[in-house]
């Protein structure tokens, strides 16, 4: 509920994309104050620097209005000799929510984005792999004499047929409530993975697998709990930094 009436308010971040892409995020973001500090008191820059996120930037305003008279005021001014495309964001920024919020409130608001994140990347995932069948069975048909290549099956995936649908690799799986553990030392026992998730909001309960070492499932009462747990343990090292866990949804 917390969430939906954080949607309804009025926004104070604007989404900047069309930027010159080869100019350093430093520089950038000293050339986006200077523009975008005429409309009011800017709390926050965020340039991305990822591959895929290059070229856009967040601009996070102490008030509402000052990001919608941006909006109006520079759609379409050149910086680096490129027009920016901007608009207000979809979502607050994390510094709006640490500025106007509690601690309980800025919580909800991460456990939101990330999971927001992830259903995002599971659906970029599927339509990959949808465009992406046809094309590869047909070229693994082709290598191997006309004869369908053998599914492969990675740890934690269920087996497949050869005319079993693609399914998503096991990092873009959507949210839900139960987390698959793998990489664990083979000497981990039931309370040795407890003492690292048990400490999450909602744990419930962990479950070993029989004859199998290095796997373990974690349960939790809600997908809030789930996704908190995960993003502070996925590449956690454990064993003396001897292993590292890999820490993904279940599938379902």
């Amino acid at each position: 509920m917390a969430s939906d009436q954080q949607q309804q308010q009025p926004i104070a971040t604007v989404y900047v994309r069309n930027l010159e892409e080869r100019v350093k995020p430093e520089s950038l973001k000293e050339a986006l104050r200077a523009i975008f500090s005429e409309y009011g008191n800017i709390i926050d820059i965020v340039a991305k620097t990822n591959l895929r996120a290059k070229g856009q930037a967040f601009i996070v305003f102490e008030n509402p209005e000052s990001a919608a008279n941006a909006v109006e005021e520079v759609q379409g001014f050149e910086l680096f000799d490129k027009p920016m495309h901007v608009a207000i964001a979809r979502s607050k920024s994390d510094a709006t929510v640490l500025q106007t919020g509690n601690e309980d409130e800025f919580e909800a608001h991460k456990r939101h984005r990330m999971a927001e994140m992830d259903k995002k990347k599971a659906l970029e995932a599927a339509e990959e792999q949808k465009r992406l069948k046809r094309p590869l069975v047909g070229a693994a048909a082709d290598a191997s004499g006309g004869r369908p290549a053998k599914a492969a099956r990675g740890a934690g995936l269920k087996a497949t047929g050869a005319g079993a649908p693609a399914q998503l690799p096991d990092e873009y799986l959507p949210p839900n409530r139960i987390l698959f553990v793998q990489n664990l030392p083979d000497e981990f026992t039931k309370d040795d993975v407890v003492a690292i998730f048990g400490v999450f909001e909602g744990f419930r309960e962990v479950r070993m697998v029989p004859g199998r070492t290095g796997i373990a499932f974690v349960e939790y009462d809600a997908e809030p709990g789930a996704i908190v747990a995960k993003e502070q343990t996925a590449g956690m090292a454990v064993k003396d930094g001897e292993k590292t866990l890999k820490v993904t949804y279940q599938r379902q």
